[in-house]
């Protein structure tokens, strides 16, 4: 029977789209992820979306590979310690990724410091 990868739910055989969310049926639905909390690594929190996104992205660029694990409830929009996005690594990767980090904010400050100077 056909299911819906995003809703899970199982629909007749005739079913091609959920008509929950719109999503095309599957035969099977993918293999969960699993992360194992002892293989990855929190390496920054924010309170901001962009802001953990931005990181993320610069980090696999530079090819490692991060996840986001965001606490933010979207009916509850507060900052603060009520709505934290942590960025997590694999555990191996945490000493890289937090001297990608540490130079990509040196690099902020050093264009921040040439625009004050212009």
């Amino acid at each position: 029977m056909p299911l819906c990868p995003n809703c899970k739910y199982e629909y007749v055989d005739r079913a091609t789209e959920c008509p929950d969310c719109g999503q095309s049926l599957v035969d099977e639905l993918p293999e969960e992820i699993i992360f194992d909390e002892k293989d990855w690594q929190v390496i920054y929190t924010s309170s901001f979306d962009y802001e953990v996104e931005m990181l993320k992205d610069n980090l696999e660029s530079a090819g490692i590979t991060a996840n986001i694990l965001s606490q933010k409830d979207s009916n509850f929009p507060t900052p603060g310690d009520l709505s934290v996005i942590k960025l997590l690594v694999k555990t191996e990767d945490a000493e890289n990724a937090l001297n990608f980090i540490e130079e990509f904010k040196k690099n902020l400050k050093t264009d921040e410091e040439e625009e004050d100077i212009e």
